[in-house]
């Protein structure tokens, strides 16, 4: 039996428990890690030849980590050596570590096989064997996700922003937005995400609304944004569906009291769209994109998104 440092001895021995530690063991509790990990395995190096690598459930649970605080590949090592509640969910001692190097090489190899999106689906199939994917109804929507940018050139114009590739422009209102757009349908009874896309920011919600929809729905809702959206011809076999899409705030001035009542109803139902993107955006702080890239951006964000699910049906899991 290996000895346990003076850090593990204090760890044990404390007298309450930190918010750090009650969040972890919530994530623990509700990820279902030995599914994720058989949809890695067959990926994951042997380790045959050469350095044997770190074990697989070590590495997904300190990615999970990276992902949960939102941390760089150097602030991830610095967190290992540093809080011992971290150590202790990723199942590591103090005599052996993972660097950044190793962090940002498994990042790499789940980027590599397009393991985020595996493992959102492995996740939503989990919520769906215990019943909590239904798929009656959906509600589309799409946020910005800001990246970093300068104006600061010669000329000043908007139109020469520096900034990373597959970043865009737009404009909301009267305000300038330079980033992404992540596109989510969820479904309207419990607001769990089953379908994500992204673009640049400048692409209309519209334009992927097709992506979000999974062809079972009998009602779809969504904002102005998508006034329209069953008359485009990638909706044209959606004879079954009913479209529940918002007016546009002028239009809403000339209704009557019945219709203004029915635009209220369509609201208070949209409303669960937005709880995912609270999670995503608040809880796990990804309000601002780290990656130059669309496909890195997307292998993240799915994985939020099934973070975002499991704690969206926490209470119907632990029940």
């Amino acid at each position: 039996m290996d000895q346990i440092t003076f850090s593990e001895a204090e760890y044990q021995n404390k007298k309450r428990k930190t918010r750090r530690e009650i969040f972890l063991e919530r994530m623990d509790t509700l990820i279902p890690w030995k599914q994720l990990e058989k949809k890695v395995a067959r990926y994951y190096p042997q380790g045959q030849t050469g350095r044997p690598p770190y074990p697989l459930p070590t590495m997904l649970r300190v990615h999970c980590m990276q992902l949960f605080y939102n941390l760089s590949d150097p602030a991830m090592e610095d967190a290992l050596y540093e809080i011992e509640s971290m150590r202790h969910f990723a199942g590591l001692k103090l005599d052996r570590l993972p660097d950044e190097t190793t962090i940002l090489k498994f990042r790499h190899f789940l980027e590599r096989h397009g393991l985020g999106k595996v493992l959102f689906k492995e996740v939503n199939k989990h919520l769906e064997k215990n019943g909590l994917m239904l798929r009656e109804g959906s509600i589309v929507d799409a946020t910005i996700i800001s990246a970093p940018s300068s104006t600061k050139n010669e000329s000043g114009q908007r139109d020469r922003v520096v900034g990373p590739p597959e970043m865009h422009q737009t404009r909301k209102g009267k305000q300038y937005y330079f980033g992404m757009k992540m596109h989510i349908g969820v479904d309207d009874t419990l607001g769990l995400i089953h379908s994500i896309d992204t673009t640049a920011a400048n692409v209309h919600d519209i334009v992927p609304a097709g992506n979000l929809l999974h062809g079972d729905e009998q009602r779809v809702f969504g904002d102005a944004g998508y006034l329209g959206i069953q008359k485009r011809d990638e909706h044209r076999d959606r004879q079954n569906v009913s479209w529940f899409i918002a007016k546009r705030p002028g239009s809403r001035k000339k209704l009557d009291a019945r219709k203004l009542k029915a635009e209220k109803l369509k609201a208070s139902a949209r409303a669960k769209v937005e709880h995912p993107f609270r999670y995503i955006k608040e809880v796990f702080g990804y309000n601002k994109v780290r990656y130059r890239g669309l496909a890195k951006n997307s292998n993240r964000l799915h994985l939020l998104a099934a973070f975002s699910n499991l704690l969206m049906g926490e209470k119907y899991l632990l029940a």
